[in-house]
């Protein structure tokens, strides 16, 4: 999935924003006291994602499509209030996007959560530089300043072929270790999250940017050395950073229907949320028991969190109402119900993708949003248990 943050959707909030609300200063009253000791600023720390969002149970966020009130307008549709929040960034970035990310960085101010900034290099991992690296830490030393942990994914689905920093195992490596050193080094409470797409499908054939044979790439690739890349390899392990570099794992995972070439609206099949995070599915798109646990071994055997970065369910525009509620309604009491909660512990955030996008791959509009339809919103709320953490159970303070 590739969303990205539209500047023309952000702009007018950006014409009416003070900076403000932007740095810590602007909540110290004029005339008090601001020296480093005295400062009721100074006295308060900022936790990071890992310690802002509850332990013990998934927190509901949203990859929204930014609008100038984008995640009001959600909370007041569904009533549910998001604990995190999904942007996306250039690297390098204008002016323009670091605005952009600023004013969203506001509304999950305003909400009380965590922003989870996607860094997305489109000139190619040789445009992670010092330099590039340097903008990123002070934008990200803002965000923080305004009391908003960040989660950074850096250069997602890095294990699909169709972006340019993708299938480029060692450059990928590489630059998610000397962007995770800078992160640390320089900002408050910005955590690192490795995320790639789910295997189904792996090696993604046709893409862009699949490597030739030959290639000091294809060979890592080709994790059981046969001189071919097929689905019997390993679609994650070669772009593995370190345990000393992730905090976060994640993957996006989504409903896309039964079979490819997609475009049909189809019922997602029971327990396929949590059986394609185990890599035992097999089912109406395809045996794809091949592929590794990435549950047990990049969070549990690791002991890190894990977030759904993004997640939905695929129906078009033009689908009958009733049937959009259905598949929609079962995607989601699939991935917020009681027995996926005990089965997976370290399932710390899910980030629904909320837009009505017109998607390439079907040459359709499809509407992945729960707030679209008033109906489909009230049974979106009326079906999220109680235990599932929003923003007021974000604690951002340490």
């Amino acid at each position: 999935m590739r969303p990205r943050l539209r500047s023309d959707r952000l702009s007018p909030l950006l014409a009416t924003a003070t900076a403000c609300p932007l740095t810590l200063g602007c909540s110290v009253p004029a005339g008090a006291e601001t020296d480093a000791e005295d400062s009721p600023v100074a006295h308060q720390r900022l936790a990071g994602p890992t310690q802002a969002l509850p332990m013990d149970r998934p927190t509901i966020g949203l990859s929204p499509d930014w609008g100038v009130k984008a995640l009001e307008q959600f909370a007041t549709t569904t009533g549910v209030s998001p604990g995190a929040a999904v942007s996306f960034i250039d690297m390098p970035f204008s002016s323009t996007d670091a605005r952009n990310v600023l004013a969203a960085a506001e509304q999950v101010a305003g909400m009380g959560g965590v922003l989870m900034l996607t860094l997305e290099p489109h000139k190619g991992l040789g445009a992670v530089t010092e330099e590039s690296i340097a903008e990123l830490t002070d934008l990200l030393g803002e965000v923080n300043a305004s009391e908003v942990p960040v989660l950074l994914r850096f250069a997602h689905e890095m294990n699909g072929s169709w972006y340019p920093w993708a299938w480029q195992p060692q450059a990928y490596v590489q630059a998610f270790r000397q962007v995770a050193a800078a992160v640390r080094e320089q900002t408050t409470a910005t955590e690192m999250i490795w995320a790639p797409n789910y295997g189904g499908g792996y090696p993604f054939v046709g893409g862009q940017y699949a490597p030739d044979p030959g290639t000091e790439a294809f060979e890592l690739l080709d994790t059981d050395a046969d001189g071919e890349l097929t689905q019997m390899n390993d679609p994650y392990a070669p772009f593995y950073p370190g345990d000393d570099v992730v905090d976060w794992v994640g993957m996006s995972l989504h409903h896309w229907g039964d079979s490819y070439p997609w475009g049909s609206n189809d019922l997602p099949e029971p327990a396929k949320f949590a059986e394609q995070l185990r890599g035992t599915y097999s089912g109406l798109a395809g045996d794809e028991s091949m592929l590794p646990d990435f549950y047990e071994l990049y969070a549990a055997n690791r002991d890190k969190p894990l977030a759904i970065p993004e997640t939905a369910a695929f129906v078009t525009a033009d689908a009958d109402p009733e049937l959009s509620l259905q598949i929609k309604r079962r995607w989601w009491q699939q991935i917020f119900n009681e027995d996926l909660r005990s089965e997976f512990p370290q399932l710390r955030l899910i980030n629904w993708f909320n837009w009505d996008k017109d998607e390439p791959e079907v040459a359709r509009i499809v509407r992945w949003s729960v707030s679209t339809d008033q109906e489909i919103a009230n049974a979106f709320r009326g079906d999220l248990a109680e235990w599932v953490a929003q923003a007021e159970d974000v604690n951002r303070t340490g």
